[in-house]
């Protein structure tokens, strides 16, 4: 019989709680992603008019990248208070930081007004979006996590994971009909700024719906636990040393099992601009309009996909993700090559499908490897570190490969090497399907943490 924190919730609470997570996470996405798409579109031309077309594509990433080098210390940050204080207050301060650094965005002035000012003045408004987006992860996933029960935490914890591609999807279509209706000097001028505007609109509309959520039952449990033993002071006081102490394993197995993950979409979707528009003769649009149809496809696969790991297991499905993603990159260059529509659409719709098989049980395998008073800060530190060596570069280096060798083949064999190391990482990893988010103990041996009966918890579970 599951115990009260376990228990699962109503059918319409839950469905609150993820739509919550959802709406939030798809914001969250659609500020960050518009970055990366106006870096590979305009930035070059608006704050590095002065370098070479791809050398001021270079810098542009390089902007796009530093937002990766701020998410691990806000996984920190936000991951040491929201095992403290609670997953909710930290998600709505992840929203507001977020929303209010895109709309600034939108009103920056170029290069051509302020000069050298405007790319520094863009960078440090790119490490709040980091920042922010550090925080947010770990704390959306928890949310629903804890909320639902073990039998189909693998479908519902998926859901907050389709607001990359719903935010993807967003920023993009913006993007694209923008590109459509304005002449190429007025998205330049003027247009390019209207996606990041419309950021203060959809943070209040989220702010809205992540304030009616109610906390995480097994969070507040942990917490009156720990508030009536006193007890396991790690955890109580510093989340981040527990977890570099009891989890240290469980955290590389994440970082490990993001970088095929990580490193495989920024290619597919952000490097693809600069790939397609460049090498193949594709036009911004008809790129744009590809990986617009793509994030479609890959929001419906993605809780397929986290049904399926609730079924067979988490490694399995992860594993087919990144053997798959390996497997697709020589094939996903060589049909973008040919210049049609219709096979770079294929190119980076089968590539996202397969990065769904890794995305959409990655936020209950995380979850499941963490106790209680210590998950928030283990899944975000594990997901966001690797993000650094992952999604941080992979543009970059990929548009750099491009440039030294004026070949796909180094780019596909970077993807392939990201998908080795990720493929070792998950074939180390236990299986965590049938753990109950309220009776997972830290351990500091092999595998991570262990299932333990609710009479034989201690403080420790905590």
């Amino acid at each position: 019989m599951s115990s009260p924190a376990t228990a699962p919730p109503a059918q319409n609470n839950l469905k609150r709680i993820v739509a919550a997570s959802l709406i939030g996470t798809t914001i969250e996405w659609y500020d960050f992603f518009l970055y990366g798409s106006a870096a590979a579109l305009v930035f070059n031309e608006l704050f590095f008019p002065d370098s070479d077309p791809l050398v001021g594509t270079l810098l542009s990433f390089l902007t796009y990248a530093v937002g990766f080098a701020a998410r691990p210390l806000g996984a920190l940050v936000f991951g040491h208070y929201g095992d403290r204080l609670g997953r909710k207050k930290l998600l709505v301060l992840s929203l507001l930081m977020m929303g209010g650094a895109t709309f600034a965005i939108g009103l920056l002035p170029t290069h051509a007004t302020i000069g050298s000012l405007a790319p520094v003045l863009l960078t440090v408004l790119r490490l709040v979006q980091g920042f922010a987006l550090g925080g947010e992860w770990g704390g959306a996933v928890l949310l629903v996590s804890e909320h639902g029960d073990a039998r189909r935490r693998g479908f519902w914890a998926s859901w907050p994971q389709t607001g990359a591609p719903a935010g993807q999807l967003l920023a993009t279509g913006v993007l694209s009909v923008l590109t459509a209706v304005l002449s190429d000097a007025a998205f330049g001028s003027w247009g390019w700024r209207i996606p990041f505007l419309l950021s203060g609109v959809l943070v209040i509309v989220g702010l809205w719906i992540r304030l009616s959520v109610d906390e995480s039952p097994v969070f507040k449990q942990a917490l009156r636990q720990a508030e009536t033993r006193k007890a396991d002071a790690d955890a109580e006081r510093m989340p981040v040393v527990a977890v570099l102490r009891h989890h240290w394993r469980d955290v590389l197995v994440a970082m490990g099992a993001r970088m095929a993950e990580n490193i495989s979409y920024y290619v597919i979707t952000a490097f693809i601009l600069v790939y397609a528009t460049t090498s193949a003769g594709v036009s911004k649009q008809t790129a744009l309009n590809s990986v617009l149809i793509a994030s479609a496809i890959h929001f419906v696969t993605i809780p397929a996909w986290g049904a399926l790991s609730d079924r067979w297991g988490r490694r399995p499905v992860y594993l087919i993700g990144a053997v798959g993603v390996g497997l697709w990159m020589f094939p996903f260059f060589a049909l973008i090559d040919t210049g049609g529509f219709g096979n770079l659409l294929l190119a980076v719709t089968v590539g996202l499908v397969l990065h769904g098989a890794m995305y959409a049980p990655q936020a209950a395998f995380f979850s499941e490897m963490f106790a209680t008073r210590m998950r928030y800060s283990g899944a975000s530190i594990g997901a966001q570190f690797a993000s650094v060596a992952a999604g941080a570069p992979a543009p970059l280096i990929a548009t750099a490969l491009l440039s030294d060798y004026g070949s796909s083949t180094p780019i596909a064999l970077y993807v392939i090497a990201a998908s080795l190391l990720t493929v070792v990482a998950v074939a180390m990893a236990k299986e965590t399907r049938h753990r109950d988010l309220a009776e997972v103990a830290p351990s500091g041996a092999a595998g991570g943490p262990v299932e333990a009966p609710a009479a034989a918890q201690d403080a420790r579970t905590l």
